[in-house]
């Protein structure tokens, strides 16, 4: 009797588990957000930069194309500043040195001011 009453702990014990592990690793986006991919706020102000100021260049390439671009280099390096920017890891003065390092030309001045004006009407995050 004590070995059959020991198997169905075990037995429901592994069906608990099977069934954690199932509900917790299954539902994607549905049952948990992935939050260190994606932050709240930052997606906003991405698309707050696009609409006002998607006209304009960094370096040689539109501010438009630089955020809407999947993958590459200038994408990534543009949305990883922005997003120190936006949570306040850097200031604009160092905002403006790294994105003219990696954007080099001398036609960066309007695309980032009106970035800063953006990040000005922005909530905080």
């Amino acid at each position: 009797m004590q070995a059959l009453k020991r198997t169905r702990v075990r037995n429901t014990l592994a069906v608990t588990g099977v069934v954690m592990l199932a509900l917790s690793g299954c539902g994607g986006d549905l049952v948990a957000p992935d939050s260190l991919i994606e932050k709240p706020g930052v997606e906003g102000f991405y698309d707050q930069i696009a609409n006002a100021c998607g006209h304009l260049s960094l370096g040689n390439q539109p501010l438009n194309y630089i955020i809407n671009v999947s993958n590459g280099d200038d994408n990534d390096y543009f949305l990883d500043e922005t997003s120190k920017l936006y949570y306040g890891r850097i200031d604009r003065t160092t905002y403006a040195t790294d994105i003219n390092g990696f954007f080099p030309t001398d036609k960066n001045t309007p695309a980032l001011n009106c970035i800063y004006a953006q990040l000005d009407q922005a909530p905080s995050p």
